[in-house]
């Protein structure tokens, strides 16, 4: 396990030791400056004290303080070029004075060389580079030993105010432990640093969003177990009155009811799912539709614009909107035959959107059978589409009586459902996809999720859907505008 504690003291410790390593480099170098500097200025005054010393005493000075290799080595020519003295025989030095400072390079090392003219001799004064880097090194080993000694110091106190500067962490960590799983309420960031401030405000829009989610998941839930009661309730009859059931005829008539309530309750369950699927934060954004064909469950929202038929292949691939429509009137033409219904295309053109082509068929296939269920017998269908201003829009137009402007807002919510005449024939028509007709047939009776679902697919594409009276104000246009 990875700890920010430990990356942090090793960290601030390599970074601490690097400098002290640059800053021991750095004395080095200019501590190796000022002795050069000192020791040259030490050459020049040791040749220039030599023409004023007897010769003696100069050799017995050396000959006691110098030995081969030692501090100082002094060379003394006549300006002839005799040699007259050589204070370490044995030393790599050449026999040869340069006047001034040099650099000679030998077996033995480096040697700092200054000869000079005194009187009538030339004088060679050599010391080796080697005692020189020596006292500069011990120079900056003197400064930074104490540094050195302190860097456990440093690293205990890293630990103490890195273990102190985590605390707030440790806080909100514990905060988040003892809270009870309903508590979802936000989390108090006053007196918190500015670095733990942007983690504790988005656990308050993590906590936020998931009281949401836990709100519409329990609301969903309870008008789920509520709308489920009355068809189970009517199926229990249904079945008590098949089996009270003493003629053919009133089995053939308790089956129909049976088999209707069944379609009902099925229906009803499909759009409960797809419902479900398409609330925001499911990550499948695909139903079941109104005819029964349950969707994927795991296909997800496709983030590329979708091209293809509809096949059960490529389904959660995509396909574009004038495949998905054609589907759509297709598989209902059968249906609006029977009910003596205009259905068809008012204007197409291939268009494409980004989204899931599956669950885009469950919009439509909604919005049609709404059409379908309300249009009276020799009405008009009309379906749309076109690009307006840029944008993908899809209309349908029919000719029933409308939704009042009033209504509107609501018939989007789930389980709100308003009381409109049909065709009674569809009530017994095995083939409509809308089974939840009253066993009458004069009220549509919908499981009013139709719209909700609807909506919820248009807000996953980015779409909008807007209700408005139809053309020549009769009837009702619902567009889709993406």
């Amino acid at each position: 396990m990875r700890s920010i504690r430990r990356r942090l003291l090793l960290t601030l410790l390599s970074i601490v030791l690097v400098g002290v390593m640059i800053a021991g480099w750095l004395i080095y170098r200019q501590a190796q400056a000022e002795v050069n500097e000192l020791f040259d200025y030490q050459l020049q005054q040791t040749a220039a004290a030599l023409p004023s010393e007897p010769f003696s005493a100069v050799l017995s000075a050396n000959q006691d303080n110098n030995g081969p290799g030692g501090d100082v080595v002094i060379q003394i020519w006549s300006r002839n070029g005799t040699q007259l003295y050589y204070s370490h025989p044995r030393a790599p030095l050449a026999p040869h004075a340069e006047l001034g400072f040099s650099t000679e390079h030998t077996v033995r090392g480096d040697w700092r060389v200054y000869g000079a003219v005194i009187g009538d001799n030339v004088v060679q004064v050599a010391q080796p580079l080697s005692i020189r880097n020596e006292i500069a090194a011990l120079t900056a080993w003197h400064t930074l030993w104490p540094l050195v000694l302190l860097m456990p110091v440093l690293g205990v106190l890293v630990w103490i105010t890195v273990g102190r500067g985590l605390l707030p962490l440790q806080r909100v960590t514990h905060a988040v432990d003892a809270r009870h799983p309903d508590a979802l309420d936000s989390m108090q960031d006053a007196g918190l640093p500015i670095e733990v401030q942007p983690l504790v405000q988005a656990l308050n829009r993590l906590l936020k969003r998931l009281a949401i989610a836990l709100d519409t998941q329990k609301a969903f839930v309870a008008d789920a177990a509520h709308e489920l009661r009355t068809p189970l309730a009517a199926l229990t009859l249904q079945l008590q009155l098949l089996e009270r059931a003493h003629t053919e005829e009133e089995r053939r008539e308790a089956l129909a009811d049976l088999r209707r309530g069944v379609l009902r309750s099925t229906h009803l369950v499909e759009q409960l799912l797809a419902l479900a699927r398409a609330e925001p934060g499911n990550s499948a954004a695909s139903g079941a539709d109104t005819s029964g064909v349950q969707a994927n469950q795991g296909n997800a929202l496709a983030a590329h614009p979708v091209d293809g038929a509809v096949t059960d292949q490529t389904a959660a691939a995509g396909a574009d909107l004038l495949a998905i429509l054609s589907d759509c009137v297709a598989d209902r033409m059968t249906l609006a035959t029977h009910k003596k219904l205009d259905l068809g295309f008012a204007m197409t053109e291939p268009l494409k959107v980004a989204g899931d082509a599956l669950a885009l068929r469950v919009l439509f296939n909604n919005l049609v059978d709404n059409a379908i269920k309300y249009t009276p017998p020799s009405g008009r269908i009309d379906i749309s589409l076109r690009q307006l201003d840029g944008h993908a829009t899809v209309e349908i137009c029919d000719t029933g009586p409308g939704i009042p402007a009033d209504e509107r807002a609501r018939v989007f919510d789930r389980f709100y459902r308003g009381a409109v005449t049909v065709d009674a024939g569809l009530a017994s028509n095995p083939a409509v996809d809308c089974a939840d007709l009253e066993a009458s047939g004069e009220v549509a009776a919908g499981s009013g999720l139709g719209l909700a679902i609807v909506r919820r697919i248009a807000s996953r594409h980015g779409a909008t859907v807007t209700l408005s009276d139809g053309p020549g104000g009769q009837g009702l246009s619902v567009m889709v505008r993406f």
